[in-house]
């Protein structure tokens, strides 16, 4: 845990917070707190800073938290998934969180198996644990909102549409254009909406859609890769590009 999140709930008007559930544990049992001591926190969809402990015994541990003026910049990459496996999104929350997306839009597709969207991992008490342990690991504050669609037509043109200026990538096998030469020369404020597929890929109605909605192809390459390797290679792809520029 590298930063200890805190919801605004949590804290008083003078700005304590007592904790007494496993983020106290971590404190007292790994990092071994004292009274005096600092700690990094942050406060969620907040900003970060730092906490004085006030008290800390067996089960408890009190802060006085001071936080910086403004949040961290909130992530400029959302991401349209198409539902994956079970035990492969789950493999994904926390790195996803981890990477900083800002949204997470889960689709049906054509090689989406239909009892996915019964699976409790995209449930909120699955999925929402997971993305906390990512944000602490990174840092970050910026809980990454997660959407659930059936219907991958109405997602495209009814939610997403045409679009407020960001730009807009299509991952798919065929494609053989990169993701870094697809991001060159975005400016600093755009946003980028980045479409992966199943396994397999898109279908051809779902890449015609798509493009049709200004997404441009991408692909990373001649490997066949798995829907989890290839979203945390094109999420760290796109970031490092982002950054770079």
């Amino acid at each position: 845990m590298n930063l200890l999140l805190l919801e605004r709930s949590e804290l008083s008007p003078s700005g304590e917070a007592l904790l007494d559930d496993a983020r106290a544990r971590h404190l007292l049992d790994v990092l071994g707190v004292v009274p005096g001591q600092l700690v990094r926190v942050g406060l969620l969809d907040g900003p970060r800073g730092q906490a004085e402990v006030l008290h800390a015994d067996e089960d408890t541990v009190r802060l006085r938290c001071a936080f910086d003026p403004a949040p961290p910049p909130r992530p400029r990459l959302d991401l349209v998934l198409a539902l994956p496996r079970p035990k492969v999104l789950k493999r994904l929350w926390a790195p996803l969180a981890a990477l900083g997306v800002r949204r997470v839009d889960l689709v049906n597709a054509r090689r989406v198996e239909r009892c996915y969207f019964d699976s409790h991992a995209i449930r909120p008490e699955i999925c929402r644990p997971l993305l906390l342990e990512g944000l602490a690991q990174a840092r970050d504050t910026w809980l990454p909102e997660v959407r659930v669609h059936r219907f991958f037509r109405k997602l495209v043109e009814d939610e997403l549409g045409e679009g407020d200026g960001e730009k807009r990538l299509l991952a798919d096998p065929i494609y053989p254009r990169s993701a870094i030469g697809a991001l060159a020369a975005l400016a600093p404020e755009r946003r980028v909406v980045l479409a992966i597929g199943p396994e397999g890929g898109w279908d051809p109605f779902e890449r015609d859609l798509l493009e049709r909605h200004g997404f441009a192809g991408i692909g990373l390459g001649e490997r066949t890769l798995r829907s989890d390797v290839a979203v945390i290679g094109l999420v760290a792809i796109v970031h490092e590009t982002l950054r770079a520029g």
